[in-house]
């Protein structure tokens, strides 16, 4: 079924948790950066253009700032992120450089995917970034996101880019080898082919001081992005070689079949 699914592909959203960047000891894990920006690289040069949306600002402001838990209001959230972006970005910067290739930062908001002139505008430059042949790297712009106007995690984030842009796959990586059907055994789902209750109901949020959502966010990108014929896979990022081996159609993580032709928008 994969085959089906995973051929062909032409341009691939990938969003990168921030599970996969951080760990107990570290939030921000500079050697796991530099694994996921060379792998995206390896996308590149098969020929497959790659948007990133990547977690991990506010740990890495967290790292910086000496801070041993996510800050709790939303000034300090905000001043984290503007602090740990710049050094994400550099981080970024640097590792895609070794491979001879360009990045650039796209911060949106929920009214830039919402608002149909900005909604427009947005679609527009992230395509002329892939024509210059540069990497677009998005996030969430913390920093000016009052409540009322967040989109709150970047599952949901990155589902709303991949159906602006039209994208192929959206593949989400986290630190769970993808969609358990048994938590106990850590059995892992092969193929959704639709989000039922029973999926609903294997879905879990989180505790993590620096991640927001879960598999229930990641639940509900798949229903985004499958109700408009793109199919998604969620993953381990810290797995080895884990992008090559999805985008070649081995059996890794869990695969969400869209439920209805590629939709336009």
């Amino acid at each position: 079924m994969r085959d089906s699914y995973l051929s062909n592909l032409k341009l691939v959203v990938v969003k990168v948790g921030t599970s996969t960047f951080t760990s107990k000891s570290n939030p921000m894990d500079r050697h796991a950066i530099k694994n996921i920006s060379r792998q995206v690289c390896e996308l590149l040069d098969k020929g497959i253009k790659v948007v990133l949306v990547s977690s991990g600002a506010i740990g890495a402001g967290m790292h910086l700032l000496g801070l041993k838990s996510r800050p709790r209001t939303l000034e300090h959230l905000q001043a984290a992120a503007a602090i740990g972006q710049a050094q994400l970005m550099k981080a970024y910067d640097e590792y895609f450089k070794e491979h001879h290739r360009k990045v650039a930062q796209v911060l949106l908001i929920r009214d830039d995917l919402e608002e149909r002139k900005r909604y427009i505008n947005v679609k527009s430059t992230i395509f002329t970034i892939l024509e210059y042949g540069a990497v677009p790297i998005i996030n969430e712009n913390d920093t000016v996101s009052a409540d009322e106007i967040k989109i709150g995690d970047n599952d949901t984030l990155a589902s709303l880019v991949t159906k602006l842009l039209g994208a192929d796959l959206l593949i989400i990586l986290s630190d769970v080898d993808g969609l358990y059907s048994h938590m106990g055994k850590k059995e892992v789902v092969d193929t959704v082919e639709e989000i039922d209750r029973r999926i609903e109901e294997l879905a879990c949020g989180t505790d993590k001081d620096v991640c927001v959502g879960g598999m229930s966010t990641k639940i509900k990108a798949a229903k985004v992005v499958t109700e408009a014929g793109i199919p998604m896979v969620i993953a381990n990022g810290q797995a080895e070689e884990i992008l090559t081996k999805i985008v070649n159609k081995e059996r890794v993580g869990t695969i969400f079949i869209p439920r209805a032709k590629r939709s336009t928008s």
